[in-house]
């Protein structure tokens, strides 16, 4: 299992447009792949699990890894939230 935690800087945090395209890069990936923010996990596969979050600026969010492919999936989501959110 791989991890890394983020803090999103987006000024709207994780809204409709930013967690359709986290969802279809998470798709991209074999293995489980999983945001949590305050206890509550969410399969970032799913559109909704992910905006059920209500994921803000400034909030910390982690995600989480788990299958065949998750160094690389942790590696490029990384780069991906570093990049957009």
């Amino acid at each position: 299992m791989e991890s890394f935690s983020y803090v999103i800087k987006d000024p709207l945090g994780i809204h409709a447009r930013p967690a359709g395209m986290l969802v279809k890069k998470a798709g991209e990936f074999s293995s489980g792949l999983f945001i949590e923010k305050s206890g509550k996990k969410a399969d970032m596969k799913r559109l909704i699990s992910v905006m059920s979050l209500c994921v803000k600026s400034g909030d910390t969010v982690t995600v989480t890894a788990s299958g065949a492919d998750e160094k690389k999936a942790c590696d490029e989501l990384k780069s991906y939230f570093e990049n957009n959110l």
